[in-house]
């Protein structure tokens, strides 16, 4: 269990960062890089303990998302991508393929109609970049300019590099942003900030992880269906992360039977091999969004809150994280003050 809250006296100098989900870990290393002390506290014991970016799919698509979101999402993700491929060497960019069955073209047209920066592709196409498919689709879209990341290795990645700039991660430590004595507190505890956020709502999603010694992908595959679109993210070794449910719920209880064949399902109807595939996890978790579904940071007092990502983690995080330390150059004496300040306060 985590520590008991308390207030925490902390430097003058400190941004204290509650939270070290996708959001918490690319808010401290972005403050960190332009050169604020930092202090990051995570409730859970472990990298991850009941962290929703911990289940995430970790797509960094903001083209493919735009077909059903608010452009502006797609404005602001796209620069993620080089974000990532600075901070996470793993980070892989080989695109996103969309396909539809014959049946449903329409979907495949409707999402067409709806983005931009794609490529639209035949079958012999779609067999040239996943061999897998090949006859299964004759007809999808690439969207060439787009990579995805693991979110766990990316996750540890992001705190390995706080570790190097000497940031450190309070583990097992429960924190609330009033209690906390600093000059700036970034609340990043997503659906568990409600407190203070009370238009934040919970959305759920289940997610299953499976091995396949007979289906290969290299890029994430989205299979546009009118009732369950789905998507698989490859993750290497024959491993898959599959998920596309969305539901408007608070519950955190485990995947239902029904959300699970529905993934079942899906997976089958994109390659029949995905049957005799190894079911290696089935976890759910809820997703914090505001009523736009549009993330933001709202600052109350000495407290800055970068949430509401809904399924955007790791694609509007590190823009979260911008607008944070933007906010902080605002809020905060400049640095070389700060510094001045320390020199100060340190023995001689």
């Amino acid at each position: 269990m985590p520590a008991k809250e308390r207030e925490f006296q902390v430097s003058q100098s400190r941004i204290i960062v509650v939270g070290a989900g996708v959001a918490g870990l690319c808010c401290a290393l972005e403050l960190s890089e332009r050169g604020y002390s930092v202090e990051v506290v995570e409730r859970g014991r472990t990298l991850g303990d009941g962290c929703c970016s911990w289940m995430a799919g970790g797509m960094l698509a903001p083209w493919c998302e735009r077909a059903g979101t608010d452009p502006v999402i797609a404005a602001r993700g796209a620069p993620s991508i080089a974000w990532w491929t600075r901070h996470y060497p793993g980070t892989v960019h080989e695109g996103t393929l969309v396909v539809a069955h014959p049946r449903d073209t329409v979907e495949l047209t409707r999402f067409a109609d709806r983005t931009e920066r794609y490529e639209r592709i035949d079958g012999a196409r779609i067999a040239e970049l996943e061999p897998d498919l090949a006859g299964r689709f004759r007809q999808g879209l690439f969207f060439a300019e787009e990579a995805h990341v693991d979110p766990r290795r990316a996750l540890m990645a992001l705190a390995e590099a706080l570790r190097r700039r000497g940031v450190p991660i309070r583990f097992g430590t429960e924190a609330s942003p009033t209690g906390i004595q600093a000059p700036l507190v970034v609340d990043c505890r997503g659906l568990a900030a409600r407190e203070a956020l009370t238009d934040l709502r919970g959305v759920r999603g289940e997610m299953l992880v499976i091995r396949s010694r007979d289906v290969r992908f290299s890029r994430p595959v989205r299979l546009l269906h009118p009732r369950i679109p789905l998507y698989i993210v490859p993750r290497g070794d024959g491993v898959f992360m599959v998920g596309a449910t969305m539901i408007e719920s608070d519950t955190r209880s485990g995947p239902t039977v029904r959300s699970t064949l529905e993934l079942l399902n899906a997976a089958y109807a994109l390659h029949p091999a995905f049957a005799e595939a190894e079911i290696l996890e089935i976890n759910a978790d809820v997703r914090p969004a505001f009523p736009d579904n549009i993330p933001a940071v709202r600052r109350i007092g000495r407290t800055l809150h970068p949430n509401g990502l809904y399924r955007h983690g790791f694609l509007l995080a590190p823009d979260l994280a911008r607008q944070v330390a933007d906010s902080a150059a605002e809020l905060l004496p400049p640095l070389e003050m700060i510094d001045a300040d320390l020199r100060q306060r340190r023995p001689a």
